[in-house]
């Protein structure tokens, strides 16, 4: 029970901060790459609101009908407004995913038996960026919003076996170092890349390549920093807590 308590304590602790420490890094570089793709995205759906529009006149359709909730069954979900609400609620969702994160890597600490230093827990770090981050960015890089993107489904289902394999690698080549397991751990790690991620539709996206590039590069770099901040924390609590 002990146990069980300083790893939900490491997890608490570390995913609080490195939760807040995510939330600059995405502010300063992330969200305005979004905003400023949103106002493409926004360009776009303007022309087909208007055609939409003249094409109900067109059929004499209604204005009460038209305002009507049944009427709008394909609006917008609800959205934070920008600014406070849009900050705070992301925030708790950097936090809450530090969190989980930080509960699995304190769960492996344990079962390695080990006491690691944060020098050591940045490679766990490192490790995490490129089961979690890398590799999956490989065959589905991070996406602006009014980008086409394939079946939801089945890029979930591709991410996760991506990231299964490239954990299962990796921790095959730390741990044994003979040619045949090297081998099998490069079968892994090359496997869903040469299966090949689900191809997004072939739709034009308003969205600059330029933009979309950069935002590539940020995402990943944004993660990186989280992930190297959550290993060495993480790391620091459970060799605090486990003392």
């Amino acid at each position: 029970m002990q146990t069980f308590r300083s790893i939900v304590f490491t997890a608490l602790a570390a995913g609080l901060l490195v939760g807040l420490v995510t939330t600059l890094v995405h502010q300063v570089g992330v969200v305005p790459l979004i905003l400023e793709a949103e106002t493409y995205e926004a360009a776009e759906a303007v022309p087909a609101a208007a055609h939409s529009h003249s094409h109900d006149q067109g059929h004499g359709h209604d204005t009460a009908a038209a305002s009507s909730p049944e009427h709008h069954h394909d609006a917008k979900a609800w959205t934070p407004q920008d600014g406070w609400e849009r900050t705070l609620f992301t925030a708790l969702a950097d936090v809450l995913t530090s969190t989980g994160f930080a509960l699995l890597m304190s769960s492996a600490f344990v079962l390695v038996r080990r006491r690691l230093s944060w020098r050591e827990g940045l490679l766990w770090g490192l490790a995490g960026f490129t089961v979690f981050s890398l590799a999956p960015s490989l065959g589905l890089p991070p996406e602006l919003p009014g980008m086409a993107a394939g079946d939801l489904m089945a890029r979930q289902m591709w991410w996760i076996g991506t990231a299964m394999a490239t954990a299962l690698g990796l921790t095959l080549i730390a741990s044994r170092r003979s040619g045949r397991t090297i081998a099998l751990a490069a079968i892994l790690l090359a496997a869903p890349h040469i299966i090949g991620a689900p191809a997004a539709p072939a739709e034009e996206s308003g969205v600059p390549m330029a933009l979309w590039s950069e935002f590539v590069i940020v995402a990943l770099a944004s993660s990186l920093v989280s992930w190297l901040a959550l290993g060495s924390i993480t790391a620091a609590f459970h060799r605090r807590l486990f003392a």
